[in-house]
């Protein structure tokens, strides 16, 4: 089974971690995992919003101190 990809957006301010994030769910394959990683604080609310508005699911949030962990399988194609 390959590896989840890994998308370091650190550093980031909104709305560059939501942007960045569904850049990269374009790229991969249905079903695939994405792991973000951002410090963002608004992060917390706005991927999970992203999540729910393009139809992927949210599969883990994790925060550890200011990193916030997001785990995104994209969704099935249509």
């Amino acid at each position: 089974m390959a590896s989840d990809t890994v998308l370091d957006l650190r550093g980031l301010k909104c709305p560059l971690p939501v942007l960045r994030t569904r850049q990269a769910l374009r790229q991969q394959a249905a079903g695939a995992r994405l792991v973000v990683e951002a410090t963002d604080p608004m992060s917390a609310i706005d991927i999970p919003h992203m999540c729910n508005e393009d139809g992927h699911r949210l599969v883990a949030q994790v925060r550890d101190g200011e990193l916030i962990r997001f785990t995104i399988e994209k969704r099935a194609a249509s």
